[in-house]
């Protein structure tokens, strides 16, 4: 009989776990405010960039790709010259303005309001 002399190690449980996931998702800088952007309707990358504010254009571009990836926005390119590329959210990212909303009624309950001077 072998006896195995590697370590006991504890059984992990690897199932999905969706609000895990959703918040690995929605956690990266930057995500939540093109989401929140979109919201009012589609925008052409500078115009998004502009009402994202203070995101290089690297990591918007990088954002956007991942949310496209992830099917919450969608990117259609019109065949214009110079060509124009303009982004808005599918259904899936729609569905998020009840999270962005959800978000908004805590902030305004439980954070203090930036003080003005």
């Amino acid at each position: 009989m072998v006896r195995s002399i590697a370590p006991e190690t504890p059984e992990v449980d690897h199932s999905f776990c969706p609000v895990y996931e959703a918040i690995n998702v929605l956690q990266e800088k930057w995500t939540l405010h093109i989401i929140r952007s979109l919201l009012d309707g589609p925008k052409g990358f500078n115009e998004l960039s502009r009402a994202v504010g203070g995101c290089n254009p690297a990591t918007l571009a990088q954002r956007v790709e991942k949310l496209e990836h992830l099917g919450i926005v969608s990117k259609t390119i019109h065949s214009t010259m110079p060509p124009r590329t303009s982004y808005a959210l599918t259904e899936a990212g729609q569905a998020l303005q009840a999270v962005i909303e959800a978000i908004d009624r805590w902030s305004r309950q439980y954070l203090p309001a930036p003080s003005t001077k």
